[in-house]
């Protein structure tokens, strides 16, 4: 019975990961609620010691020491009190054992619900402190279920929780994945602990450094600053403890491997490692890379700064929808303005002009004023009248000709068909008035002649 009683406390404390004395306590907690509803007064303190060599269970009672016995549930006589104590004396309260043979069916039902519920606290809380200490931390899980709003990422004890807001827009997840992802927070609960994690967190990137970078983790590198758009690009800023290293060098390895495998576990994430340095002008061009600078201006006003950049590397500098700049103002913390060099080129121009014109305007006026003087006043004399002046010449206005006036028509075909016909015409009409003619004098003649005969 006894062996079979620590197998069981043994068995629990392997299946739920927990310590022997963690099941034992939970265990003498739930038989004291049992043994409190058969044996004892419901306000009647009990304690339940279990021997962990030998699994023997003990009931202890705290009673008073009367003389007259009322309530024996509550009470114990002086004679029976000095066998216990033997300095017991009448008034005082003394622990008396009364372990019962056994419990009831609802007291043994009440304390198998009482274990679990022990149980499941004792293993949250086990969970909770284990979770709570990884805080800040990378670990590595399992996707167990995809849903609209959130993931469930199995961390082998617990399930942690991954939402879509700390989620990679352009990353794909599938059931069974495994994934490395950075403990944001662990919230203690009714239900239990609650653990959620993250991918897009820009400490994920600084945690990743380093796990592959020794020189990181040893503190010789020191990551500075980071700057993360999850999915598309990040930008960390490194400087060296040590005189001597590169940081850059460290972090990136030789032929880019230890960068290589950041970037596969980020699936394809672009990465850039800047040199940091104290000089803001100075960390500011560095930030800007691969673009190059040819000066940096810290403006007038608190946090701004003015970066000029060849023509040819503008948009370079700029990146794809702002994103190379937005990151460097990010990582360093100031307001980037960027200008080309010929921009800033016209722009002193045009500063210079302005300022030779209202130069030279002031200077002229002080000169003239002071060079030019009065004229002298001189009397016009009247005109006389009686002095003839001279005519007025009428103008006349020219008459104006026109060029279809003095250009002539050129001939064209049409005109000549037309002149040909009427010459034909003409002929034809000559030639019948000369036979009409020609008729009338035959017989003009012919009549003359009959007039003769008669």
């Amino acid at each position: 019975m006894k062996s079979d009683f620590l197998l069981a406390i043994t068995q629990l404390s392997a299946e739920k990961n927990l310590s022997k004395e963690v099941v034992i306590r939970a265990v003498e907690a739930a038989l004291a609620s049992a043994y409190r509803r058969d044996n004892f007064a419901p306000n009647q303190d009990i304690t339940i010691r279990i021997d962990p060599a030998t699994g023997k269970v003990e009931v202890w009672v705290e009673k008073i020491v009367v003389e007259v016995l009322l309530d024996n549930l509550r009470e114990i006589l002086l004679d029976e009190a000095r066998r216990v104590n033997q300095e017991a004396q009448l008034g005082d309260i003394i622990k008396v054992e009364v372990t019962p043979r056994n419990a009831g069916r609802i007291a043994a039902q009440m304390a198998k619900q009482v274990i679990l519920q022990r149980l499941h606290e004792a293993e949250h809380s086990a969970i909770f402190e284990e979770y709570a200490d990884k805080e800040g931390d990378v670990i590595v899980g399992v996707v167990q279920h995809i849903g609209p709003s959130q993931m469930a990422i199995d961390l082998g004890r617990t399930e942690a929780i991954l939402p879509v807001a700390e989620q990679v827009r352009n990353e794909r997840y599938r059931v069974g994945q495994r994934l490395k992802v950075y403990l944001l927070e662990i919230i203690r609960t009714s239900k239990g602990p609650r653990v959620v994690v993250s991918r897009s967190h820009p400490n994920l990137t600084r945690r990743l450094f380093e796990m592959e970078v020794p020189e990181v983790l040893n503190g010789v590198v020191e990551i500075k600053a980071v700057a993360r758009e999850a999915g598309y690009r990040s930008k960390v800023a490194v400087a060296a403890r040590q005189e001597g290293i590169d940081p850059v060098g460290c972090c990136v390895g030789l032929r880019g491997i230890r960068i290589q495998n950041i970037v596969s576990e980020l699936n394809g994430e672009k990465m850039d490692v800047v040199s940091w340095d104290a000089d803001a002008s100075i960390f500011i061009a560095n930030a800007l890379s691969p673009a190059k600078v040819l000066n940096v201006e810290l403006g007038d006003k608190e946090g701004m700064a003015i970066v000029v950049v060849p023509d040819r590397q503008l948009s370079l500098a700029i990146g794809k929808e702002g994103q190379n700049v937005r990151l460097a103002a990010k990582l360093t913390g100031w307001r980037i303005d960027i200008k080309s060099a010929s921009s800033v080129e016209v722009e002193k121009v045009e500063e210079e002009t302005v300022a030779e014109v209202e130069f030279g305007t002031e200077t002229e006026v002080e000169v003239v004023e002071e060079m030019v003087e009065p004229l002298p006043v001189v009397e016009t004399m009247p005109i006389p009248l009686e002095v003839p002046l001279e005519p007025q010449v009428e103008v006349t206005k020219s008459q104006i000709r026109f060029a279809e006036d003095i250009l002539v028509s050129a001939p064209t075909k049409t005109g000549a068909k037309t002149r040909e016909k009427k010459k034909k015409r003409t002929r034809g009409k000559e030639r019948d008035e000369g036979d009409i003619m020609a008729k009338k004098q035959r017989v003009e003649s012919e009549i003359s002649i009959d007039d003769e005969e008669y």
